[in-house]
């Protein structure tokens, strides 16, 4: 919050009420954060609102009770995966806590001394966000819930932590809610006081959606200007939207403009578009956003003739490249919808597809589209995908993690692919491990007809090199959903949505980025 605050406070004060206001901030507290903003911002300006402090290298190794719930596939032999933390663990300084189910959205900080990592976790279907404390082992120690199902109001799919480092403020980690026309993308502080209910604030300016995940661009991709690209999860008349949210001022969440993503030929059909093809595309601006509902942004997509997309999901930029453009290269997946209702003229993707955006160097409102992986070619490179959702993006590669969503037939449970940026191969690395055949196969498969195949899903993927200081290093959250019992309703965030399911969060070392 301080290093944003100390930003709009300089460089535009007039936006300096409706920040205060959205954050719930007293004066006093407003002046107290600049004063720890201005201390942090002593500190080396590579590494954001970080102290100077070596980082002490982690110790990857497995810390829960929970075996792996993933492995490997062929050609990806030598990976090491390890067992984070699970809803069968207690951890040490807080007996109390439960990680709970369905793991999604995910964001990972060394903490401001120096000492330990925090890390917060989207609980999807709980409508909650737990805050776990890691050592400078990486082990978890504690746990608590920022945000209940009372405060979450919504489904908490992904989530993108933003850092003063990478996108020139923050810390924020924002979260974003889903399964209702009319939610919003909560802003969460990751070092603020526990207040479970109020410590989450809906963000106005980013306007209502159904929204799969809220990414801001970096810092680099447009200095000075704050650009946040928005999936829309749905699947009704109107499709799913990517939008654009452009304000000229860093930092500032509540005084831009939203658009929409259309063809410049205004073709709004989503399966004319091709592999092999680059389509000039624009952001159309949609009217007077912040006075809209839910319903009636959505009434803007035929006039605006918006790409009505087959739900959007997560979305991620290109990392590396020291300010060469990567940071405008967006890829984002859509993971399809049945071939009934809205979409029984298959106008949009059944089985999912993968898509990369470059923004124009100088103007965020305008680029190219292109499809680079086609799941409804079932004799393509992409022919095997089962509804991609989950997106890793770094330099060299794409990683992509399936989803389930119910119609079939599904052949095989839910795959990673990696992606190669340069050369377009496609591979399978990860696969889902229900377990069916251990000891303990009836922990993991409550239900014959949840245990089917493909039925498990991945949430985030975070490539957390930098931080441990490991290279080739990931953390991946697994929502195994025949993973259930009544304890997992009762723990975890109090109220949780009343869900009953467990979930995991494993290390991936020796994964290249």
């Amino acid at each position: 919050m301080a290093p944003l605050l100390l930003g709009i406070a300089t460089a535009q004060p007039s936006l300096l009420p409706n920040y205060l206001f959205m954050n719930n901030l007293t004066l006093p507290a407003a002046l107290s954060a600049l004063a720890l903003s201005a201390a942090l911002a002593s500190c080396d300006p590579d590494k954001g609102n970080q102290p100077t402090i070596p980082i002490k290298t982690a110790k990857l190794a497995n810390h829960s009770v929970t075996p792996s719930l993933v492995k490997t596939l062929a050609g990806f032999d030598n990976l090491k995966i390890y067992s984070l933390i699970s809803s069968d663990d207690v951890l040490p300084a807080s007996p109390d806590f439960m990680f709970g189910g369905s793991a999604d959205g995910a964001g990972l900080l060394r903490n401001p001394d120096g000492n330990g990592y925090t890390m917060l976790v989207n609980h999807e279907d709980n409508l909650s966000i737990s805050r776990v404390q890691l050592d400078n082992t990486f082990k978890p120690v504690s746990g608590e819930y920022v945000l209940n199902s009372n405060g979450g109001r919504w489904r908490l799919c992904s989530a993108t932590l933003v850092t003063p480092q990478e996108h020139g403020f923050g810390p924020v980690f924002l979260s974003a809610g889903e399964s209702a026309v009319d939610a919003q993308t909560h802003l969460i502080q990751p070092f603020a006081p526990n207040n479970t209910q109020g410590m989450a604030k809906g963000i106005r300016g980013l306007g209502y959606w159904s929204a799969e995940n809220a990414v801001p661009l970096p810092k680099t991709a447009y200095p000075g200007k704050t650009v946040i690209l928005t999936g829309e999860d749905a699947s009704d008349a109107t499709g799913g939207q990517l939008a654009l949210y452009l304000s000229n001022i860093l930092g500032d969440l509540d005084g831009g403009q939203q658009y929409m993503l259309r063809r410049t030929d205004l073709n709004q059909k989503e399966t004319d578009i091709k592999t092999g093809q680059k389509h000039a595309v624009e952001f159309a601006l949609i009217p007077d956003h912040k006075n809209l509902t839910g319903n009636q942004m959505q009434a803007q997509v035929d006039p605006l003739k918006a790409i009505k997309f087959g739900r959007v999901e997560d979305i991620d930029y290109r990392k590396g490249g020291n300010g060469n453009g990567n940071g405008r290269e967006i890829y984002f997946n859509v993971t399809g919808q049945d071939a009934s209702g809205a979409n029984a003229d298959k106008s949009r993707t059944v089985w999912g597809r993968v898509y990369r955006l470059v923004l124009d160097e100088k103007n965020p409102l305008k680029g190219t589209l292109e499809l680079i992986l086609d799941g409804d070619d079932r004799n393509g490179i992409a022919g095997e995908f089962q509804n991609p959702d989950n997106i890793c993006v770094t330099e060299n590669y794409v990683y992509v993690q399936e989803d389930s969503n119910g119609y079939g037939p599904e052949t095989h449970d839910a795959y990673i692919y990696q992606y190669a940026i340069q050369g377009g191969g496609l591979r399978k690395v990860l696969e889902l491990d229900h377990r069916r055949t251990e000891a303990d196969a009836a922990k993991y498969n409550a239900g014959s007809s949840l245990s089917r195949k493909g039925s498990w899903e991945y949430g985030a993927m975070l490539d957390v090199s930098d931080e441990l200081g490991i290279p080739n290093t990931f953390t991946v959250c697994i929502q195994p959903h025949s993973w259930t019992g009544q304890k997992y309703r009762d723990g975890g965030a109090k109220p949780n949505n009343g869900n009953s399911q467990a979930s995991q969060i494993v290390v991936i070392s020796g994964l290249p980025r």
